[in-house]
């Protein structure tokens, strides 16, 4: 059964041993790096969200408060292992993740940047309901910005 879990001292290991493919690596950071990120933006409320099918560890995911405009959540990274794509867990694990996003409801919506040309990644958000909001950031015009809304 997928389920979201805590990385801990017990199975963060499990969680370094995750890659994507070769076709992938260009577009997230490796696991090892996505545990460093929610580290250095810990004073953002950062929180490295592993995903889990029974015991085994199936991908990871960054997520961070993000309090300039517009203010919302920032799904910074979200990776399955090339092993367990293309099962329904990227979709089924994101919608997880949205929904406890939607509990919390600390802000209305959720922000994702998607480099344009990675459209394995654009079908999931898309199926998960983000929207393009048209935002091209300087520092990232190969990206598309996406956006997730709250239901109120």
């Amino acid at each position: 059964m997928l389920k979201l879990i805590e990385i801990n001292k017990q199975n963060w290991m499990e969680v370094r041993k995750l890659a994507v493919s070769k076709s992938q690596e260009a577009f997230l950071d490796s696991p090892l790096g996505i545990l460093a990120r929610g580290y250095v933006y810990r004073n953002d409320r950062a929180r490295v969200i592993g995903i889990s099918n029974g015991e085994a560890v199936v991908g990871v995911a960054l997520v961070r408060d993000l309090d300039e405009e517009p203010a919302c959540y920032d799904l910074q990274q979200f990776m399955i292992g090339a092993q367990y794509q293309g099962q329904g867990y990227g979709t089924a694990a994101l919608r997880m993740i949205l929904s406890e996003l939607e509990t919390e409801h600390k802000y209305d919506c959720v922000e994702v940047c998607v480099k344009k040309n990675d459209a394995a990644a654009l079908r999931v958000y898309e199926k998960a309901g983000f929207v393009d909001t048209g935002y091209i950031d300087e520092d990232a015009p190969d990206c598309l910005n996406l956006m997730y809304y709250m239901k109120n």
